[in-house]
């Protein structure tokens, strides 16, 4: 039984968690699926449309399998690795979210690009209550997603933000009854732009500290492109 659906496009791929019947809970099967994901848009670099199947993003992690883990299996890192991987994609990724995103499906979510929500999104991380911490991720990116005081509300305070938080917190970028609809507009507007540049912007943008050498290095390359030539003097004849 499949975990994930893939769909390739001249110029994005289309992923989505396929377990609605258990509300897209992250399980191995599907960690697995999503690093065989990940390895065919590293090979083949194209933007990325994630997605859930049914009314949820993905309701968190799977709490049998979470159980059986031990020490041993939490010092492997084994959903970090996988989310970290998909954040270090060379090409935007875009989460489309619906229902609920806890726990892991949060931490998948937050290392996206950017996110669109419809109405009913609801994210969190209520991992302490079930004598864990949300360790995929969530303690390094929601801070800089919406700010110290937000994440510490919702990682030490149990607290969930609707759709209408999220978008007052910057935490997405939209919200849109058609959400995957909402995603392939935003994904068209992507894809009208160089890749070069957006990989590099990328690169630049997710580098730890300030790095203005990093910038002119990017730009320089980018300054000798063909395809910067003939977009300029596309924007200059048209004007």
């Amino acid at each position: 039984m499949r975990s994930v659906a893939v769909t390739e496009l001249p110029d994005r791929f289309v992923v989505t968690l396929d377990r609605p019947a258990q509300r897209n809970a992250i399980n191995a099967q599907m960690i697995g699926a999503l690093h065989d994901v990940c390895a065919t848009i590293e090979r083949n670099p194209k933007p990325l449309l994630l997605t859930g199947r049914g009314d949820d993003f993905a309701a968190g992690a799977d709490i049998d399998e979470l159980r059986m883990r031990t020490r041993d299996d939490a010092l492997t890192g084994i959903n970090r690795n996988l989310f970290d991987r998909v954040a270090r994609l060379p090409l935007p990724t875009v989460a489309a979210v619906n229902g609920y995103a806890l726990g892991g499906g949060a931490e998948l979510a937050y290392a996206c690009d950017l996110r669109i929500a419809t109405p009913t999104a609801v994210f969190g991380n209520p991992e302490p209550g079930l004598g864990i911490m949300a360790a995929a991720g969530a303690s390094y990116r929601l801070p800089s997603l919406v700010g110290m005081s937000i994440a510490k509300q919702i990682l030490l305070g149990g607290r969930t933000i609707d759709a209408e938080t999220a978008l007052r917190t910057g935490l997405v970028l939209d919200i849109a009854e058609d959400h995957v609809a909402a995603a392939h507009r935003l994904l068209d507007r992507i894809a009208r732009q160089s890749r070069l540049a957006l990989r590099l912007t990328k690169t630049v943008v997710d580098a730890p500290g300030a790095h203005p050498w990093a910038d002119d290095l990017a730009q320089a390359v980018l300054f000798d492109t063909e395809d910067k030539h003939q977009r300029m003097t596309a924007f200059l004849e048209k004007r």
